[in-house]
């Protein structure tokens, strides 16, 4: 027996005591802590997947992002090659209106032009039988008058006074 002045201990008693402390402690690893570290090792595990899983998804969503974004680019280029197409198409179109209305403005003045011509020349046929029916007129009226030079002078500027008026 030990004495400490108020506290006494038995050998006996202390030694059943570290026994059955030593049992409960093998009891609790074996029962206990088994299953614990068990746990804790499939906890472990399962957040490791998780992070792996996590990481991996996050590559995949980088990959698939610059993916996506080379695809609008290009698609981007495609949009911007076809507005270029149309807008040369549609300059092409204008250029070649442009050119056909203005052959069809020179087509235009030349009918107009060659209608004026022969208008003139009608015009001039017109006015040559007009001077020669006068001419024959005139001759006529000077042969069935044979008058002095005075006469036949105030005859011809009647005649003229007339074809003047005519024309």
């Amino acid at each position: 027996m030990l004495d400490f002045g108020a506290v006494s201990l038995e050998w006996g008693t202390l030694l059943t005591q570290a026994i059955v402390f030593l049992l409960l402690l093998l009891l609790v690893r074996k029962l206990a802590m088994g299953p614990i570290v068990g746990i804790m090792e499939k906890r472990r595990q399962h957040i490791e997947s998780q992070i792996s899983s996590a990481e991996k998804n996050r590559t995949e969503a980088e990959a698939l992002l610059a993916e996506q974004r080379r695809v609008l680019d290009e698609a981007r280029a495609e949009s911007k090659a076809i507005i270029d197409r149309a807008a040369k198409q549609a300059s092409d179109e204008a250029t070649k209106i442009v050119t056909e209305a203005q052959a069809a403005s020179e087509r235009m003045k030349a009918e107009a032009s060659a209608e004026l011509a022969r208008e003139v020349e009608k015009a001039k046929l017109e006015l040559r039988e007009q001077m020669t029916s006068l001419s024959v007129l005139l001759a006529s009226k000077i042969i069935e008058k044979e008058l002095d030079e005075a006469a036949q002078k105030s005859t011809v500027d009647k005649f003229l006074a007339q074809v003047g008026d005519r024309l």
